[in-house]
């Protein structure tokens, strides 16, 4: 959750939307991550559904569940910089 002034943003969902191999570079998935943020603003909600395109280096042999980590571990790190920007 994130606290400036009397806003909060908070991360309410994330999920793999689509992912495939990088067409050239080999042991790399391309995709898109959905987060759905919701913002409090002095009483006010606005939620945000954000499509974030992402990429992942995986090891040979990852399994699907593995890969979807990785994807939306590069989406938090997107969102965690989006919310420092916006502390401040």
């Amino acid at each position: 959750m994130l606290l400036a002034g009397t806003m909060t943003i908070e991360l309410i969902e994330i999920a793999v939307a689509e992912k495939s191999a990088h067409p050239r570079l080999t042991g790399r998935v391309v995709g898109r991550v959905r987060a759905v943020l919701q913002e409090d603003q002095a009483g006010r909600e606005q939620t945000h559904d954000l499509s974030i395109p992402v990429w992942a280096d995986v090891a040979d042999g990852s399994s699907e569940a593995d890969i979807d980590m990785a994807l939306m571990l590069k989406a938090s790190d997107i969102i965690n910089r989006l919310r420092a920007s916006l502390a401040g």
